[in-house]
């Protein structure tokens, strides 16, 4: 079984996205497993990953495409706590999405995307933003 955790913040387009990526790849429903994940920056009233919109725009889709999947949820820095939810869980790829900027805001650093792609030891599959 091919392990993908999928990366997610509050985005639904790019939710979308992501999960049409892992849908895309060979053979998915019948030899890809998703960990949905999603890490708070701040969370005081103490939402579960079950309450987000963009969790439930990737299940839908995963759901149609018969791709099995599990969630899980951590708090913290983005980038950091993605990858070591990879190393923990042993993936094979992280699915991360990227965003629409202008070309001097792609010289910026800082963003969790950059961040799990500079530091990640497996690959990481970066799935554009829709067009709207």
């Amino acid at each position: 079984m091919y392990e993908v955790l999928l990366a997610l913040d509050t985005a639904e387009e790019r939710a979308r996205s992501q999960a049409e990526a892992v849908v895309d790849l060979p053979d998915a429903p019948d030899s890809v497993h998703v960990t949905v994940f999603h890490v708070f920056r701040d969370n005081p009233e103490g939402a579960s990953v079950t309450q987000l919109g963009t969790v439930h725009a990737v299940r839908d889709v995963l759901d149609e495409a018969g791709i099995d999947y599990s969630l899980s949820e951590s708090s913290g820095d983005p980038a950091p706590e993605i990858l070591d939810e990879a190393a923990d869980r042993d993936v094979d790829c992280i699915c991360v999405s990227g965003r629409r900027r202008s070309p001097a805001g792609k010289a910026l650093f800082g963003s969790t995307t950059q961040g799990v792609i500079l530091d990640a030891d497996r690959p990481v599959l970066v799935a554009p933003p829709q067009d709207k």
